[in-house]
């Protein structure tokens, strides 16, 4: 990878796994014996990336001892004193570095070493087109969890939000932080700038034909644990 940078989003309440995340934080729930975040963490090293950021706000405390207790060379950040939604989280996290290119993943999908030529030719094309901003979907037949609604249309790499909406967003994206120069560390959605950027027709996609099992709330971990 040219890119050597990850964040990672740990940050957010995980209500809809309740009662589970009353009492701890989405990224630490396991599924087949490993935690959402230890599975980001060994598709990262997988790909050769070097450093790794991390934010946390809800439960931040045990985020940060299950990286100490792993003896992870990772840096976990704070959101500070409020969750800064997905938006505000990542600029938050590429504040903290001196990188302009970032690969960022949500751990909400159990990620696994099958994406690992995906992501490699998502970031050359990334690169070799000098886009911004770019997404791995997949159609929503390919995903577990067959109540998954759309997020956007793709054609020819170029993703927007017309009716049919077929594709759903993976949890995996390449940015450059300059998309982040109009904003302020504040709580933003990263969709506020991925549709301004769909309105300049430069929201670029990249297909995923992987099996996408995403732990979208109780009922899909029941089904994942056969609990």
């Amino acid at each position: 990878m040219e890119i050597n940078t990850a964040l990672i989003l740990c940050a957010g309440y995980g209500k809809r796994l309740n009662p589970i995340t009353l009492n701890k934080p989405k990224p630490l729930i396991e599924i087949n014996e490993k935690t959402l975040l230890q599975n980001t963490l060994n598709l990262i090293t997988s790909l050769n990336v070097k450093n790794i950021l991390i934010n946390s706000f809800y439960l931040s405390e045990q985020i940060e001892n299950y990286v100490k207790s792993h003896n992870l060379s990772l840096k976990v950040i704070k959101d500070g004193n409020k969750i800064l939604d997905t938006g505000g989280g990542i600029f938050n996290l590429i504040d903290n570095s001196n990188q302009n290119d970032f690969l960022v993943f949500n751990p909400d999908t159990i990620w696994n070493d099958s994406y690992i030529l995906e992501i490699q030719s998502m970031e050359k094309f990334y690169f070799e087109k000098k886009v911004k901003n770019i997404l791995l979907v997949t159609e929503k037949s390919n995903s577990f969890d067959q109540r998954m609604k759309g997020d956007f249309s793709l054609k020819n790499n170029i993703l927007n939000k017309t009716s049919d909406k077929n594709f759903i967003f993976t949890g995996c994206q390449i940015l450059n932080k300059s998309i982040f120069d109009n904003y302020k560390i504040e709580t933003f959605s990263v969709n506020t700038i991925w549709d301004e950027m769909i309105l300049k027709n430069k929201l670029y996609g990249y297909e995923s034909k992987v099996k996408f099992t995403h732990l979208t709330d109780i009922e899909i971990y029941r089904k994942l644990t056969k609990t």
